[in-house]
């Protein structure tokens, strides 16, 4: 028997047709503590190699070769696993690998500039993680409809932004309020934590839905790779936020 189901997620890897049109006949369905063991594996995997960049020195050739290398192949292993879902269980595990190798470049180049930020950024991030996740359960946080949209538009308007600030940078041309340490440069950071934030509160929702639709098993690995997307994006965020705090202190 086919059924067909339909979500929406804030999370570009979580749309509404993830789920549409899948033959659930396959032997065994999604569960949550399936999801959510597979996310923690995928993060053990990141971790791991996020210490081998990290613990070269800055500036080494072979760290940003490898930061390099690691966003290249996490962003193409991305792909595939957006458009191959059945394939999640072998391309999920190799974009944790991928996304740790640059994640640890990135987050060592940041801690140099800033001694105590990446503690600090990994802190908040897995602490938010955990009271959006308690206040999904306790009903606090309802993911409706209208939530949704908002929060899938606001996602849409930063990637927007993020977009024409990439294409201006060819030319040489900044978006001061996304870089600088300013007033307005802080609140928009502010606000992209949060956005990136509540999208959290999607994905737990279209893993939850998910589950009780009985979706095939290897989209545990999607919902755990929808996931680590999300909380990657997070990371980096409040990275870059507690960074321009910081420099106003300097």
């Amino acid at each position: 028997m086919n059924r067909h189901l339909s979500f929406r997620s804030g999370n570009p890897t979580l749309n509404t047709k993830t789920f549409s049109d899948f033959d659930l006949t396959a032997s065994g369905s999604m569960t949550i503590a399936g999801t959510v063991n597979k996310t923690a594996f995928s993060l053990l995997l990141l971790m791991t190699t996020a210490l081998f960049t990290w613990n070269l020195p800055v500036g080494d050739p072979r760290g940003n070769g490898l930061m390099i290398f690691g966003m290249l192949g996490g962003f193409i292993l991305a792909l595939i696993t957006v458009f191959k879902h059945q394939w999640a269980k072998f391309t999920v595990p190799a974009y944790a690998l991928m996304q740790g190798l640059a994640l640890g470049g990135i987050s060592k180049y940041f801690e140099s500039m800033y001694p105590g930020i990446v503690n600090q950024a990994v802190m908040l991030t897995f602490g938010t993680l955990g009271a959006l996740l308690l206040a999904y359960r306790s009903g606090l946080i309802k993911a409706t409809e209208n939530f949704k949209l908002g929060i899938i538009a606001a996602t849409g308007g930063i990637a927007f932004v993020y977009m024409i600030s990439w294409v201006l940078s060819w030319f040489s041309i900044s978006v001061p309020v996304i870089h600088s340490n300013s007033n307005m440069g802080i609140l928009f950071s502010i606000g992209v934590v949060i956005i990136a934030a509540l999208n959290l509160v999607l994905d737990f929702d279209f893993i939850e839905e998910g589950s009780e639709k009985g979706a095939p098993k290897y989209m545990e690995w999607y919902g755990a790779f929808g996931l680590l997307v999300t909380l990657i994006w997070l990371y980096l965020e409040i990275l870059r936020l507690l960074a321009k705090l910081s420099s106003r202190r300097n």
